[in-house]
């Protein structure tokens, strides 16, 4: 959901505080106007550059919205899919009642034979590998390189950061990863990736129960889960956990009603 190196970034007031508005052009009419006219190069997104933050500023971000990749901290209230603006939704796990579902505790046993690695990121040449398979399930908005979502210094910069390394227990391959902030309240889910032909083990599902074990290991209070949409998408598989919240953009985060796969 980063916007591209060749759109505009216009940087405003919190959504929240003051909705952002076009003359009298609301934020859904100010995307329908620029879908409708492919000559406007542009989207709009509150964005800052931060190089360093500690992890009370990274649970400040969280809690009013805001997303990084690598040095790049953005959010935005509303989101184009198929052509049409809707609602970016920010999602949490308040952890404390999370509980998996009998679907999630099946994934868990699928998976029992892995091995599993949590520690600092350190990328290797299999990362970029797993990476690059990864990639080809995707037919839009295919991402170039894993340096799309992590800097690099990716353990460090711009907050600790770990990564959920999933290998086979046999031969050491690694099958799937998933990477994770650490901030002073909450971790914050940056990207997980797997290898397609590992698919029937639901690994992105098994890496963020995985997170989510690790982030109340730690005493946290929350597990953030980027964004997904108030309409179907491919981001609802992140509304099928228990005690999911959403923010509504008025300083509120609420209850997300559980619809179990």
């Amino acid at each position: 959901m980063k916007p591209s190196s060749q759109n505009s970034s216009f940087a405003n007031k919190a959504i929240h505080d003051n909705p952002i508005t076009t003359g009298a052009m609301g934020i859904r009419e100010w995307f329908e106007e620029r879908w409708r006219d492919e000559s406007i190069d542009g989207q709009l997104y509150d964005a800052f550059y931060c190089s360093r933050a500690t992890p009370q500023m990274m649970d400040a971000c969280w809690l009013d919205g805001w997303r990084h990749f690598g040095t790049y901290f953005f959010r935005t209230q509303v989101d184009m899919l198929n052509g049409s603006p809707v609602t970016v939704m920010p999602l949490r796990i308040r952890l404390k009642d999370f509980q998996p579902t009998k679907s999630q505790r099946r994934v868990v046993r699928k998976n029992e034979d892995v091995r599993l690695e949590i520690h600092p990121i350190h990328l290797t040449a299999e990362h970029h590998a797993l990476f690059h398979r990864h990639k080809q399930r995707f037919t839009e908005n295919q991402p170039d390189t894993i340096q799309d979502f992590l800097s690099p210094e990716p353990a460090i910069t711009p907050c600790l950061a770990y990564e959920c390394r999933v290998s086979n227990s046999q031969t050491g391959k690694i099958i799937g990863v998933s990477f994770v902030d650490i901030g002073d309240e909450a971790l914050s889910s940056v990207y997980a990736m797997f290898d397609p032909h590992e698919e029937y083990r639901s690994l992105g599902i098994f890496t963020l129960l995985c997170e989510i074990d690790y982030a109340k290991q730690l005493g946290k209070e929350y597990l953030y889960l980027g964004y997904a949409y108030d309409v179907p998408s491919f981001y609802d598989y992140k509304k099928h956990f228990a005690a999911v919240e959403y923010y509504n953009w008025r300083g509120e985060w609420l209850t997300l009603p559980l619809t179990e796969l």
